[in-house]
């Protein structure tokens, strides 16, 4: 549903975005990942149709963002990161307003609010004006603007910004629902976590270019292959233990607690094992020693340098 080949952008002599290369099928979620400035709303924006690339090309639904983008708005939804609200509409106006602009049959209007009013579980708001509604529920009244013409592919640019916990959640939660229908998920994000929850497929990006991408099992597991992250706690001595267990192995990344460290290691398990039967030995009583599972966040740290194209 979405192809992007050799997908560029230059302002001058800045490179914006450099050769990106993604294909996502139809039901994919997709969490697309980077810091400020490392390209991702420069590649929406092109997704979009609001932006021109200088090279290469992309397609949603078959279609080429830069030879047929009416055709790409027919099957797309765009929710940007900032968006405006007109004041004095109630929120079934606004909604008929969008759906005018969608070329949404008049006749149509009416039920169509009716359900994507109750797919956002805004149905109690529909005779609200919308600058009375929460910033959780102005995000869902954008989300549901966005599926009034019941696009194949969700474009989202940080959905989640500025929202707090509870209304994240919910967030996650329809998201994950979108998914089930079918509809192909683009989303960009700074919350990880959220994102590995609901995604099947994650993408890096820093200064323009695509570090990583596959499926979350995948980086996962890539990131963490002849690596382990370890949690060792021990009841008594902890000091004397950390200075034994750096002995024994070649760690990195320790953290230390008060009753014992994280740390990274590329000792193999029958390193490991070994370390275990010393500690046991040596009377440190160990109360816990497990492998970590990286998470997005790590990996987010590891591949990225905090840089901006």
């Amino acid at each position: 549903m979405i192809t992007c080949r050799n997908l560029s952008k230059s302002y001058g002599d800045q490179i914006a975005l450099k050769d990106l290369n993604l294909t996502l099928e139809a039901g994919d979620a997709f969490g697309f990942i980077g810091p400020n400035g490392a390209g991702k709303t420069t590649t929406i924006r092109i997704l979009a149709t609001l932006q021109d690339p200088s090279e290469g090309d992309a397609w949603i639904g078959g279609h080429s963002v830069t030879h047929e983008p009416e055709a790409v708005r027919e099957v797309l939804g765009y929710m940007p990161d900032q968006f405006g609200l007109y004041e004095g509409l109630r929120c079934w106006e606004y909604l008929e307003f969008y759906a005018a602009a969608y070329r949404v049959p008049r006749r149509r209007w009416a039920s169509l609010v009716e359900e994507v009013l109750e797919l956002t579980d805004l149905i109690q708001k529909k005779q609200a004006f919308v600058e009375t509604l929460s910033t959780g529920m102005r995000q869902r009244l954008c989300l549901a603007k966005t599926l009034l013409h019941d696009p194949k592919v969700l474009v989202l640019d940080e959905p989640a910004s500025g929202l707090d916990p509870r209304a994240r959640i919910e967030l996650k939660l329809l998201l994950k629902e979108l998914s089930k229908m079918g509809k192909t998920l683009l989303v960009s994000s700074h919350i990880l976590p959220e994102l590995a929850d609901f995604c099947n497929k994650v993408g890096i990006i820093e200064q323009g270019r695509l570090l990583a991408s596959g499926s979350v099992n995948s980086i996962l597991a890539q990131a963490s292959r002849d690596r382990y992250r370890l949690r060792i706690r021990v009841l008594q001595r902890c000091d004397e233990a950390r200075q034994v267990v750096e002995q024994q192995l070649e760690a990195s990344d320790l953290e230390v607690s008060e009753d014992g460290f994280v740390l990274t290691t590329a000792v193999t398990l029958e390193g490991q094992a070994d370390l275990l039967d010393k500690l046991v030995r040596d009377g440190f009583r160990p109360i816990e020693f497990a492998h970590l599972k990286t998470d997005l966040e790590q990996i987010f740290l590891e591949v990225t340098q905090g840089l901006t194209a």
